[in-house]
């Protein structure tokens, strides 16, 4: 599959590493478009892969693009790439602008929105995704596949949903951050040394997420397996829920949500 990333910062690398390893592409069907010339020669010794500041020579002979510059830049890309466009796919990985943004100033119908988050970095991301009414169903499958390239994939078929999966799964990495952040500093508290609460915190939390995906089992009964009467996971939990934290984790999400709605270009 011939792609051209346009842009090669931290995500703009994720999608490389990703299409590489499940083998959706090769090298040499490979362009990023880069401005900065550091950049440039760091991902083309890195993957050995044809790296340009040229959006047009990059752009001419692929099957897929796909935008990744930061949200500033969009605009200014987006001109550039316009008067390229045939029959490509157009991926935008970029936050903030929606379809009809992009559609508009592309002045182009095949596009996809997708938000992924940060774990895709390490090919474990999660990325909600749309589309324009008009793209085909081959289009759609091609989409799909790239997208796993970051982890696992969600299509949405209403855009509105893409600034509510922002506020659960694009932003989440740092409320998960920030718990275990403060288990860990929980377990230094009561007399852990640092190293050690680290490590419990981290192999419990993975160790938890991968328990409860494999036995398809609600997160309270998951709970409840943990809990037993009278023990110290009572308490805990006690301490917990007296605290407000299921709700300041309802709130914080809502927050989010209403930020994503008005930060977008519409």
């Amino acid at each position: 599959m011939r792609i051209a990333i346009v842009g090669g910062g931290n995500m703009g690398e994720a999608m490389l590493k990703g299409l590489f390893k499940k083998k959706l592409s090769t090298k040499q069907e490979i362009t990023v478009v880069e401005l900065l010339s550091p950049r440039r020669e760091l991902l083309r010794r890195r993957y050995g892969i044809p790296v340009t500041d040229d959006s047009r020579s990059a752009i001419n002979d692929v099957g897929v693009v796909i935008l990744a510059v930061k949200p500033k830049d969009l605009t200014g890309v987006m001109e550039l790439v316009s008067p390229l466009l045939k029959n490509q796919l157009v991926i935008s990985i970029v936050a903030g602008y929606s379809l009809e943004a992009i559609r508009r100033k592309l002045k182009y119908e095949n596009v996809v929105r997708a938000m992924p988050n940060t774990p895709a970095q390490i090919g474990k991301g999660m990325t909600a995704w749309t589309e324009t009414a008009s793209l085909s169903k081959e289009h759609h499958a091609m989409a799909q596949e790239v997208l796993s390239a970051l982890g696992e994939e969600h299509y949405f078929k209403d855009e509105e949903y893409i600034d509510m999966a922002t506020a659960v799964s694009g932003s989440g990495p740092a409320y998960v951050y920030l718990f275990i952040e403060a288990l860990t500093d929980a377990g230094v508290h009561i007399g852990l040394p640092r190293n050690v609460a680290e490590k419990l915190v981290m192999e419990t939390i993975i160790g938890s997420a991968e328990a409860m995906q494999k036995m398809s089992k609600h997160p309270a009964e998951m709970k409840n397996i943990v809990t037993s009467p009278g023990g110290t996971t009572t308490d805990a939990l006690l301490q917990l829920e007296s605290g407000g934290l299921r709700s300041m984790m309802i709130n914080a999400v809502t927050a989010a949500y209403q930020k994503a709605k008005t930060i977008g270009i519409k």
